[in-house]
């Protein structure tokens, strides 16, 4: 009997559960939405990558690519365990907005109850087998990232940019003084860790049991404020003062004429190379024990990337620069095994990114509101598909389908109509969402804002812009029985 290929999934980060702490996390609203994936006969879960955000607090810029975001850790588990008592976790100040993140108030109040919990804990944790497991297994990422965390906090905050010569630098004197000097907070950053660890692991063996399969999210770069940077500076373009001499971003186009500065270290892929992408291989490895899937972000970004003279204002400047190609997943296919990858191949895309996408075998994406923009041609219409891609009404840079159809030109609206046969106009998003899960794309994942018809309000990202983003989330009750229906129902319908 032929298996069924044909599957579909929602995307919600993880920040955008309802909970009663300020932000989603592991909490039983987690395990709530699994229970409504199944009933709502999907089988994915994609969500936006789960590190601990720093400035502008997006998960793009993470302090570490090991390292979870301890903002998701569930209180109600602490309280459980007695190290948190109910009265102080209520009491707390995480804003008042059920559909908005208060980050100002979030970090204010999430850190104080946590470090009471590593304080009531700390002797009885140190003490157990699975806590020494963790700190031994994931001593290569855990070691360097908590003591970065520890010296960035004892240096206000600040990137290690700016930190004195000594530590900036990792002299092994220095590092061996902040060792010493702030071990209670280097284990207050283990302890963190571990609790997220702990955690997500029980939520993903849930969703997994459900038969739900989680989609991860791997950016190609990593923050310049990073201690994947300060660790390893010999991976990336660095001088020897570790600053950058360029950084990522994307050329001037239709959307941006100055185009895009990320602001990312570049990698020395040479270095990369001759150590068979060892460091690579050990991210990627980490990621499959994080997710089931994963979605490699800026794909493009492996046969050429955008580079960007450190110091400039935009990204007008930049060159074109030559990646590792093929033989970046040469290398990853012998190591790790045949692995499930989606190919984050949007964009401007040469002959030479589509035939990496093609050589590699994974799936690219398609993203239905490109379809019917009128300033390019279109390989997102769905009668241009083949089976082999992953299609998305919109994505997290998206705004939600109903709010782009609002905000869109005459001609490009008039395209869409034509194209989807549209006549009531409060049902665009469900005909989107039709057309998505009608076509032959093997696999189909929606935005939980695109079926519950949400406007611009709910919009996660808007690339290019400080404040406002991440900070959507589902309001308590907007999961119903009935909505589970119409789900389950279009499901079925287009064999998915």
């Amino acid at each position: 009997m032929k298996q069924k290929k044909r599957k579909s999934g929602i995307l919600l980060p993880v920040f955008s559960l309802a909970s009663d702490y300020g932000i989603g996390c592991f909490s039983k609203e987690a395990y709530e939405f699994v229970d409504f994936l199944k009933e709502a006969g999907q089988k994915l879960w994609q969500i936006l990558p789960l590190g601990p955000t720093g400035y502008g607090d997006s998960p793009y810029q993470s302090f570490s690519t090991f390292a979870g975001n301890p903002y998701f850790i569930d209180l109600e588990e602490l309280i459980r365990q007695g190290y948190l008592t109910r009265e102080e976790c209520s009491s707390a100040d995480f804003g008042r907005e059920l559909s908005c993140i208060d980050y100002e108030k979030l970090y204010a109040s999430r850190f104080t109850l946590l470090k009471k919990a590593f304080t009531r804990s700390q002797e009885e944790l140190e003490k157990q087998d699975a806590y020494l497991v963790f700190v031994d297994e994931n001593a290569f990422w855990l070691e360097d990232y908590c003591l970065y965390m520890a010296v960035k906090d004892a240096n206000q905050g600040v990137s290690f940019l700016e930190w004195e010569e000594g530590i900036r630098l990792r002299k092994s004197s220095s590092c061996e003084k902040y060792r010493l000097e702030l071990r209670e907070e280097i284990d207050f950053y283990r302890f963190q860790q571990f609790l997220f660890h702990v955690q997500w692991k029980k939520l993903k063996s849930y969703a997994n049991e459900n038969g739900i399969e989680i989609i991860g999210d791997i950016p190609i770069y990593v923050a310049l404020d990073s201690a994947d940077t300060w660790s390893a500076p010999e991976l990336f373009h660095l001088d020897r003062e570790c600053r950058p001499v360029a950084v990522a971003g994307c050329p001037p186009d239709a959307f941006a004429a100055t185009g895009q500065l990320w602001g990312n270290p570049l990698y020395s892929w040479d270095v990369h190379q001759e150590s068979g992408y060892e460091w690579w291989m050990r991210r990627i490895a980490y990621c499959f024990e994080l997710y089931d899937i994963l979605r490699i972000d800026h794909f493009r970004g492996f046969d050429a990337y955008w580079s960007v003279p450190y110091g400039d204002a935009t990204a007008e400047n930049g060159r074109w620069e030559t990646g590792p190609g093929y033989d970046f997943f040469r290398v990853m296919k012998k190591v790790l095994g045949d692995r499930k990858v989606i190919a984050e191949d949007l964009g401007f895309l040469t002959k030479s990114v589509l035939k990496l996408v093609e050589k590699t075998g994974y799936p690219g994406m398609k993203v239905l509101q490109f379809a019917f923009d009128s300033r390019e041609d279109s390989d997102y219409l769905p009668h241009n598909y083949n089976q082999n891609c992953v299609v998305y009404t919109g994505t997290h840079d998206n705004d939600t389908t109903a709010g782009w159809y609002d905000s869109i030109t005459e001609h490009d609206r008039e395209h869409a109509d034509e194209y989807l046969n549209l006549h009531e106009k409060d049902t665009v998003q469900w005909e989107f969402i039709r057309a998505a899960l009608s076509s032959v794309a093997d696999t189909a994942v929606i935005p939980l804002q695109d079926y519950l018809g949400l406007k611009s309000e709910a919009r996660i990202n808007t690339p290019s812009t400080l404040g406002g983003n991440w900070e959507w989330r589902l309001e308590p009750g907007a999961l119903t029985r009935k909505l589970a229906d119409q789900i389950r129902n279009i499901t079925r319908l287009y064999g998915r």
